[in-house]
């Protein structure tokens, strides 16, 4: 049995079913696990959704910022923006099927056995493997909960900024969520630039990309996350692994099979100009 993280998807089914040949995906055997942000960008993206909903089991998924956007517009609050792709989802006959089981989907996963977590944007210096997945639950909980709605009105939003174990309510899941699914640049303190969106050298004074300051995890702890394609699945750290490799932008997509560290990838069948 083998396990594959894989890397941003963004609506582009044609490459997943590519890179799952190429892999020689198992479906009794292998396990596959998504690392957020499946719909959005791409052409494919109500195919991509109800494709990952059919794996059942076998598929691990965590959320993403893409697919919070998509539910909170689901929900009637946040607006579609230009280059999204998500109208076909939003008026298909199992829209409230599918956004109902996205929305009972996790944005943190560890695996003890393998010694791994996940999230979409990477884990903050100032938190640890526990706080990570206690924190993760918090937004978790509301998510599934009647009271959700309260959680899209107020889920946009670039503060608070730096992690405060005194937040509370709103704010609090508001900074946890970005955290978790926006998250590229911060300085040691863990303040956020939710600003910057480029490449490593594109850092404000006094920041830096999350994975460069030391991490509270267990030395032995490996860490996997997309959402940054600037990266280009690269961050310089042996335990730390990106797999965004911009397939969406007319890059590839990439899965690391978890028990070697292997990386496979496939090119992109599109070339999509960013809006």
């Amino acid at each position: 049995m083998s396990t594959y993280v894989i890397g941003d998807l963004q609506g582009c089914l044609t490459p997943l079913v590519q890179l799952l040949e190429q892999i020689q995906y198992r479906p009794e055997q292998d396990k596959l696990w998504f690392a957020g942000d499946l719909i959005n960008r791409g052409h494919e993206s109500l195919e991509t959704l109800r494709f990952i909903k059919s794996l059942g089991d076998n598929a691990t998924v965590i959320l993403g910022n893409h697919d919070l956007h998509l539910l909170a517009v689901s929900h009637g609050f946040g607006t579609l923006k230009r280059g999204d792709t998500l109208t076909e989802i939003l008026s298909a006959r199992d829209r409230d099927e599918l956004m109902d089981w996205l929305r009972q989907q996790p944005l943190c996963h560890y695996d003890k056995t393998l010694n791994t977590v996940m999230t979409h944007a990477g884990i903050p210096p100032c938190w640890s493997l526990e706080d990570t997945l206690t924190f993760a639950k918090e937004v978790e909980t509301k998510l599934k909960s009647d009271t959700v709605d309260e959680f899209f009105a107020t889920m946009y939003g670039n503060t608070p900024n730096q992690w405060d174990n005194t937040l509370t309510g709103l704010d609090r899941l508001r900074a946890i969520t970005n955290y978790l699914t926006r998250m590229r640049f911060c300085d040691k303190n863990s303040k956020l630039d939710l600003k910057s969106k480029e490449g490593i050298n594109t850092a404000s004074k006094g920041y830096a990309p999350w994975f460069n300051y030391p991490t509270k995890l267990p030395e032995d702890c490996h860490i996997v996350f997309g959402h940054w394609a600037a990266l280009e699945g690269k961050t310089q750290q042996d335990r730390i692994h990106a797999l965004d490799t911009g397939c969406v932008w007319g890059g590839s997509l990439t899965a690391l099979r978890l028990e070697d560290r292997q990386r496979f990838s496939t090119p992109c069948t599109i070339n999509r100009k960013k809006s």
